[in-house]
């Protein structure tokens, strides 16, 4: 016999039970510790003057709080409308103004608790960032006895809905991660990197594609993409429409892009420096040969840029000069403000890493990728709770959603280094600070014409660090902020009337970023066409165009996409 459908009784608590542990986890998962709660009580505890505004915000929550239940006819005023709280059944029920109020009430005073002891900025820091998590986790929205949207499309459904919310609920489980697109939609290679060219050279750690010309002539100088290793390189090359790759090509620039490797337990071993001499320089190589030039022009975005960045400072150190030209896309090279992700590295994090990945050992992709997305946590974990689980909706099909979703893990050993110097110690902008393969580097070393491509809404590389870092380039920089995030503004299609970004001409760069946006020109559309009109004049003369790819020592393996892109090996998180 059929098994009998779930009632929509077993399928509510499992809702509820779902709700209440991704709640739970998603909070243990924070790396808040015990110590910090211990100097937040004793700061709080620490003058007359601290315990009496502690009593002063405890007195007026008690009151507020009663106030709160009686006056159950508040409503919210237009202008402050939260779209969580949109539902109409928020204004109109009683009940569900009293939640809403009691909310927004705890809101207020953890938020307060949080900013009141006097700490060192660090630990006030990453109080305000974690009671912001805790608030975000315990809306109301979050729940299925407390959702009026869920309880009313329950209804409607007649506990479709429910139901349907359990198999999501039950499918995620199984992943280890939350859902964020229809993922049946997509695949690499034949909706997603279908750019065509072949993949010219491998080794462990990469796969280096080299595209097919699609123009007559080409650019004497190629262009080399390194992409970050923390996720899968084809962000570059998603769909012919807004393929980043594609457009390079049909701008006549011949173009190689990095696809590095989905590491496994047997690559656990690699640092920083293997990934510059197996990776970059192995690349670099590779271009150099095939169109038989002295040099390329070279782009890395975000942490690909800062690796190709401290690659091109050991070429200098060692008085080489393989890159003509230089673009970064949201990179960081000085890591004095890091924002909101700087909540989770401080010594204690930092120290562990480097005990557990002493000589080995593999980060887990969709750990970092959990990571980033509690940075905004109500638009990339709890919507998607709501939407997936309490209210049973379909997943729609995002390109952008299922990159995302597709992480890639990192060798220990390099995760640690890169958090110690970069991130927690900012030694990478301090010249002979570092050594890299025996060189000690200096970015200002870097004479190359550079430009810098940031996002204004970029909550993992902010604008004003991206600035700050171009500056440390000892060349003729320029720089070009585009509107959005730091996936969205990166990949802006040309001839999208949407976009918008912000410029300025020649001339010397002022310190402060706002200066600089003061005096910046707003032009709509993508950047892409900017930043080509920039790079052609530094790509060489026009030659006819390579009839196949790779040469006689760098023959074609196989087409692109390649397999290293393709592995997804997932690690219990």
């Amino acid at each position: 016999m059929p098994a009998q459908p779930p009632s929509n009784e077993a399928a509510l608590a499992k809702l509820i039970s779902a709700a209440q542990a991704h709640a739970a986890s998603f909070i243990q998962s924070l790396p808040l510790r015990d110590s910090d709660l211990a100097e937040m009580n004793q700061a709080l505890l620490a003058s007359p003057e601290t315990r009496q505004k502690l009593a002063r915000l405890q007195d007026d929550y008690l009151h507020q709080w009663v106030a709160a239940l009686r006056d159950s006819d508040r409503r919210q005023e237009p202008g402050d409308v939260d779209r969580r709280f949109s539902s109409p059944e928020w204004d109109e029920l009683a009940w569900f103004r009293v939640v809403r109020g009691l909310y927004t009430l705890n809101s207020q005073y953890i938020s307060e608790l949080a900013a009141l002891p006097d700490l060192a900025p660090h630990t006030k820091h990453r109080l305000k960032f974690f009671s912001q998590q805790l608030v975000d986790a315990m809306s109301p929205t979050n729940n299925p006895l407390t959702n009026p949207e869920s309880i009313s499309q329950a209804y409607r459904s007649q506990g479709d809905s429910l139901a349907q919310g359990a198999r999501s609920f039950t499918a995620d489980l199984k992943r280890g991660r939350i859902s964020m697109s229809d993922e049946t939609h997509f695949e690499v290679g034949r909706n997603l990197a279908v750019t065509p060219g072949e993949v010219i050279f491998e080794n462990e750690l990469i796969q280096l594609i080299q595209y097919r010309a699609t123009t007559k002539k080409t650019n004497a100088r190629p262009l080399l993409i390194v992409p970050p290793f923390i996720n899968k390189y084809y962000i570059l090359d998603l769909q012919p429409h807004n393929s980043f790759v594609r457009y390079c090509v049909e701008q006549g620039i011949t173009t190689f892009i990095i696809s590095w490797r989905n590491v496994s337990e047997s690559l656990g071993h690699l640092t920083w420096d293997d990934y510059i001499a197996r990776g970059v320089f192995d690349a670099i190589k590779a271009a150099q040969d095939i169109c038989r030039v002295q040099s390329v022009n070279a782009l890395g975005y975000c942490v690909g840029g800062t690796l190709l960045a401290s690659a091109l400072a050991v070429k200098e150190a060692k008085n080489e000069h393989p890159v003509h030209s230089l673009t970064l896309l949201a990179s960081m090279l000085d890591f004095s403000d890091t924002g909101e992700i700087s909540a989770f590295v401080d010594e204690h994090y930092v120290g562990y890493c480097e005990r557990q990945y002493a000589q080995h050992g593999v980060v887990s992709g969709s750990q970092l990728t959990n990571t980033f997305a509690s940075l905004r946590a109500n638009e990339l974990v709890w919507h998607y709770v709501v939407s997936n689980y309490l209210l049973g909706k379909p997943l729609r099909a995002f390109d952008l959603l299922y990159w995302n979703a597709d992480s890639a893990n990192l060798p220990g050993p390099l995760y640690a280094y890169y958090l110690r110097n970069m991130y927690l110690e900012n030694r990478l902008r301090c010249p002979g600070s570092l050594r890299m393969h025996g060189e000690q580097i200096d970015l200002g070393t870097i004479a190359t014409p550079t430009l810098m491509v940031a996002a204004r809404d970029d909550h993992i590389v902010p604008w004003h660090t991206a600035y700050q870092s171009m500056r440390l380039l000892g060349g003729d920089n320029r720089f070009v902020l585009a509107a959005s995030g730091h996936v969205a503004g990166i990949v802006s299609p040309a001839g999208s009337s949407l976009r918008r970004y912000w410029a300025n001409g020649e001339g010397k760069l002022p310190v402060q970023p706002g200066s600089w946006l003061s005096s910046a020109r707003e032009t709509e559309g993508s950047w892409w066409p900017h930043w080509i009109a920039w790079l052609k004049p530094l790509s060489g003369d026009a030659v006819p165009a390579h009839a196949t790819t790779g040469n006689k020592r760098y023959q074609p393996i196989e087409p692109a996409p390649g397999r290293y892109v393709r592995e997804r090996i997932d690690l219990e998180v």
